[in-house]
């Protein structure tokens, strides 16, 4: 899993061109959902089509993620299912609609297919899962869910699961200390933490002395140094949803300049962690 992957919410009408350009720029992750209401899955999938045609790029070095939408996240005018059907159903629904938009229904499949959040019930939560479970290993490789900052809810999940979830994505903020009993569950259990909103979320995070300290000795950017110590807390990835090519180009560039750094001065980063981590409250 890429530790960068971008993001597609809200795009619009610019989804294909900006997928487009991320993974042209060296983006090997896309983050979407069948919810059109944020979304224009459609067109993330043309954006990927034109870039592995232009940039001899193959489908198996993209990581491509989609998410499973309840109702109550969709637009009641635009939804890829029928309203009136099963959970399970709209379950198959969604996936089906997200095949058609990566390509044909026997070629396409999902690298990850995320919940977008738990249902208002354990049960109906379950029974999104086993329709979503079904997929996996053909068209789906494997499960996530996001929006879920309840750790008892997760930990339920995951003892009921057959097909254990190998993704949490959660919006990483101060109002529930930046996921703290979440991060540690998931990396007792190897899942990988998704953090999104990452800067639009913390403002305050970027006059840390820890980041100046990064984007100093790395020569990056405040906002590229905060993403490296947010990847430096385990086995993490972080959405990015930039429109602008050059700063494309600059995350990513800024992550691999923040890794080589740790690896010449591992006391001077350790130090940074350790300092941004006491920030965090960890």
């Amino acid at each position: 899993m890429p530790a960068l992957i971008y993001g597609t919410a809200w795009k619009k009408e610019r989804s294909r061109e900006l997928v487009r350009q991320a993974l042209l720029a060296g983006f090997r992750g896309v983050d979407t959902a069948a919810q059109p209401k944020h979304y224009q899955e459609d067109q993330v999938g043309l954006g990927i089509n034109d870039a592995i045609r232009e940039g001899s790029l193959k489908r198996d070095e993209i990581y491509v993620q989609t998410k499973y939408t309840s109702i109550n996240g969709q637009d009641p005018n635009k939804m890829p299912y029928d309203p009136k059907i099963s959970i399970s159903e709209q379950a198959y629904a969604s996936v089906a609609s997200s095949l058609e938009n990566f390509g044909s229904a026997e070629a396409a499949y999902i690298d990850c297919l995320v919940l977008h959040s738990p249902f208002p019930t354990p049960q109906q939560t379950q029974e999104a899962w086993r329709a979503m479970e079904s997929h996996v290993p053909h068209t789906v490789r494997s499960l996530g869910i996001s929006n879920i900052y309840h750790l008892p809810g997760l930990r339920a999940l995951y003892d009921s699961a057959t097909v254990k979830p190998v993704v949490v994505q959660n919006r990483f903020h101060r109002d529930t200390g930046y996921d703290a009993d979440v991060r540690a569950f998931c990396a007792e259990k190897g899942i990988a933490y998704q953090s999104f909103w990452t800067l639009t979320a913390n403002p305050h995070l970027l006059r840390l002395q820890a980041v100046a300290f990064v984007a100093q000795n790395a020569g990056v950017s405040m906002q590229v140094a905060l993403y490296g110590l947010v990847l430096g807390l385990g086995k993490v990835s972080i959405l990015d949803g930039t429109t602008n090519a050059g700063r494309m180009v600059e995350d990513l560039e800024g992550v691999k300049l923040i890794q080589a750094w740790r690896e010449t001065e591992p006391k001077n980063w350790a130090k940074a962690q350790q300092a941004f981590e006491a920030a965090l409250g960890a």
